[in-house]
């Protein structure tokens, strides 16, 4: 129980870890939008009537695969490829997956499925953004550690 306090007693006052945190957050934002706004807006240009849970479904796995190469390009101009892939996953997963079901689940609850709209796409990246930003900045305070 001892170990779990200390866990938590991390300084959220630290102005330093917020930007690099919210530096983070925003690439992880940058290559998951890429690919899950990429795939609704293709099913939906494209008239594909799939059903909304499966197009959600695609657009997760879509934002989270182009999250990965984004950020695996950026960290191979500090490391080798392979580490700067396996850092990528570790470092972000997390964070990759609640940020697509945070832009999901706001695209689903304001429009009614998987729909983009000029006001709904800035809300969907809000959510996408500050859902997992708390997390980042824990990562970074737990490990002392960054990837960007």
């Amino acid at each position: 129980m001892a170990y779990l306090a200390s866990e938590l007693r991390i300084n959220w006052k630290c102005k330093h870890t917020w930007i690099r945190s919210s530096k983070n957050t925003g690439w992880c934002l940058l290559g998951c939008a890429i690919g899950d706004i990429g795939t609704i807006l293709y099913f939906q240009l494209m008239g594909i009537d799939w059903p909304v849970w499966l197009i959600m479904s695609l657009a997760i796995i879509n934002g989270i695969i182009t999250s990965i190469i984004l950020e695996t390009f950026i960290l191979s101009k500090q490391m080798e490829l392979r580490q700067a892939f396996k850092t990528a996953i570790g470092m972000s997963f997390i964070s990759m997956i609640s940020m697509e079901v945070a832009m999901n689940l706001t695209d689903y609850f304001l429009t009614g499925g998987a729909i983009l709209t000029w006001w709904v796409v800035p809300i969907m990246l809000l959510a996408g953004f500050l859902t997992p930003w708390p997390y980042n900045y824990w990562r970074l305070k737990k490990f002392n550690i960054a990837c960007h």
